[in-house]
């Protein structure tokens, strides 16, 4: 059954056209392109600000013009993650859809690629506000920001005095039945290396080895899980082959976005021809210990090794130098909350390497609640690449949303929740960045909720969507509209 079937069919019509536009982080005219003639030919004021952020505008229905104005916003750009041995080139192709049935429903997934549904189908949602006809509101803005899983680019830019609402329903947080009130700051660590090479010296080869089958993820959301980091476990592998083999590296590329946790890698390194054997029985020795290690989280965990050509290899301890600061990089949780329980106060993702013609670039996403703390753990990646001889700086520092606990539009959507559903909604914070606290800075005022339908494994290829939480979410927020508080 195609997607464009379920219900609430506005909403899957919305998203399965979101699905035929490429929009990942960087490309985002399409969609903004698209974005602005859906508002223009429902007759809406709808324009792009200067950094390319979608603005469209809907005058309140008759009799609710009293209401205070709700900005519904979500981003447009998705995060670009493929099988390996999936063909698709996410600038040119539309995303492939399926639905699968499974014990606790039905759940849609893409075909080996990312869904895109983080976060199409907040915009799609907030498409089907603005195109309805029976739905009873106040003034509506609708904010459709650019390259939100890129340092938060349209956030960032967005300009006081361009929205008019004073409720902010951030549509862009992953699980039904919860309503975030507070996120995580971030801030980007960057580091390079600069490498000489030498000529292979005589009697090595070049071996390729890979690191495969990881799943990935989203490296807020799911830091706290223990899934396996490509670029950690390939140090891991090769550091025994450096030190106790003779081993010289050649290159090391795994990783190609910051909030993704990096599910492939691979290396090529020299080896005394006569250390071939003591190799394999490394990587075998490396991946039994890693399977039993990873079975509950990531048992598919693959390292592959195959012959290479290189004709070079880095000079001197450089690889040694390089192999030491990724084993010894702070990954994954660094601390837990004191305040709020199971919340993940600081993390660390060291989510790509990248090996260019004489430099190593490396780049992690570092995520806090607490911005002395981030910075804490920031000096300690810091300390750590420095002591390689890496040169090392931060930049895309943003802070996180402070909750507020007596906000209006909360106590309205706890309301809605439990007279639609019978309980109370959870009111949480999240270790992830929402753009809620981005444009605190822009609009101090503003009343801000985030909520969203559940979503699982959102930045890799395994993101699917619950088809039920959608109509579920989409039926709350219509009743959050519709009894918006007044001026």
């Amino acid at each position: 059954m195609p997607i464009r079937k379920l219900e609430p069919k506005n909403v899957w019509n919305n998203f399965y056209a979101l699905t035929q536009i490429p929009r990942p982080s960087g490309h985002t005219q399409k969609v903004a392109k698209f974005l602005v003639q859906f508002g223009k030919d429902l007759g809406l004021e709808s324009f792009q600000d200067e950094c390319g952020n979608v603005i469209i505008r809907k005058p309140a229905t008759k009799g609710m013009e009293d209401r205070k104005g709700i900005i519904l916003q979500a981003h447009m750009d998705m995060v670009p993650q493929k099988n390996n041995d999936k063909k698709h080139d996410f600038v040119k192709d539309p995303i492939e859809t399926r639905i699968v049935h499974e014990s606790d429903g039905d759940w849609v997934y893409a075909c080996g690629t990312t869904l895109g549904a983080d976060d199409g189908l907040g915009v799609a949602a907030a498409m089907s506000v603005l195109e309805s006809k029976t739905l009873k509101h106040g003034p509506i803005e609708a904010l459709f920001t650019v390259d939100e899983e890129t340092r938060m680019v349209g956030a960032k830019a967005l300009k006081p005095g361009v929205l008019k609402g004073e409720i902010l329903l951030n549509l862009d947080s992953e699980t039904e039945g919860e309503l975030y009130v507070g996120c995580a700051g971030g801030l980007d660590a960057n580091v390079t290396f600069k490498y000489k090479t030498a000529p292979m010296p005589k009697g090595y080869a070049a071996f390729a080895i890979g690191v495969t089958g990881l799943r990935g993820g989203h490296s807020g959301m799911e830091i706290n899980e223990g899934r396996g980091n490509a670029n950690k476990i390939l140090a891991r592998v090769l550091m025994p082959m450096v030190r106790h083999l003779r081993g010289k590296l050649v290159s090391f590329d795994g990783g190609n976005m910051r909030n993704a946790i990096p599910r492939e890698a691979e290396a090529v390194i020299a080896l005394p021809a006569d250390k071939e054997n003591a190799a394999g029985k490394i990587i075998d020795a490396t991946l039994a210990t890693l399977k039993s290690e990873l079975a509950a989280i990531d048992p598919n965990v693959s390292l592959t090794y195959a012959p290479a050509k290189a004709k070079t290899v880095m000079a001197g301890t450089t690889g040694l130098k390089l192999l030491r600061a990724i084993y010894a990089c702070p990954n994954n949780v660094d601390r837990m909350s004191l305040e709020v329980k199971d919340l993940v106060e600081t993390s660390n993702n060291l989510a790509i390497v990248k090996t260019e013609k004489d430099t190593i670039e490396i780049k992690t996403l570092m995520r806090g609640s607490t911005d002395s703390l981030k910075l804490d753990l920031a000096e300690s990646i810091r300390c750590c690449f420095e002591l390689a001889g890496a040169k090392v700086f931060f930049d895309g520092g943003y802070s996180g949303w402070v909750p507020n606990m007596k906000s209006p539009i909360l106590k309205t959507m706890k309301e809605q929740y439990k007279k639609l559903f019978g309980k109370e909604p959870a009111v949480m914070a999240i270790h992830a960045g929402l753009e809620c606290g981005i444009l605190a800075g822009a609009y101090p005022t503003w009343d801000m909720i985030s909520c969203g339908p559940t979503l699982k494994s959102p930045h890799s290829p395994d993101e699917r969507c619950f088809v039920p939480s959608v109509a579920k979410w989409w039926t709350f927020i219509q009743a959050v509209i519709e009894d918006a508080p007044k001026k």
